[in-house]
């Protein structure tokens, strides 16, 4: 069974970087697609980036050329590096799997952007 948790969460200045991890257990398919999302209150749920098996990547407007996604194979992680922070980057982000058969998420980890 799929397993992620998050962790690297926390509190920043505006411009400020974080780097944010979700471990992964329990994969076993040769084709996917990993993901952060993130939530802030009131808001629905939205990609932030995504990286597929292929490992081609994507970006939300809102983040691209400030925020890096990657996986790490030998440490078998799904890294977002987070730079030039934005008070409006401020949610709840959640790391997410989605193995064309079934989908999988973390229980999330707390950034928030603020002076």
């Amino acid at each position: 069974q799929v397993q992620l948790e998050e962790s690297g969460g926390g509190l920043v200045q505006p411009g400020g970087s974080l780097r944010l991890s979700c471990a992964m257990t329990g994969i076993i398919s040769n084709e996917y697609v990993l993901g952060w999302y993130r939530q802030a209150p009131g808001n629905k749920r939205e990609s932030v980036a995504s990286i597929s098996s292929g490992g081609s990547t994507d970006y939300a407007l809102s983040v691209a050329g400030r925020f890096t996604i990657s996986r790490e194979n030998k440490k078998n992680t799904l890294d977002l590096q987070m730079d030039n922070l934005k008070p409006e980057d401020t949610a709840v982000y959640y790391c997410h799997v989605y193995d064309f058969a079934s989908s999988y998420w973390g229980q999330g980890t707390q950034v928030t952007v603020s002076s």
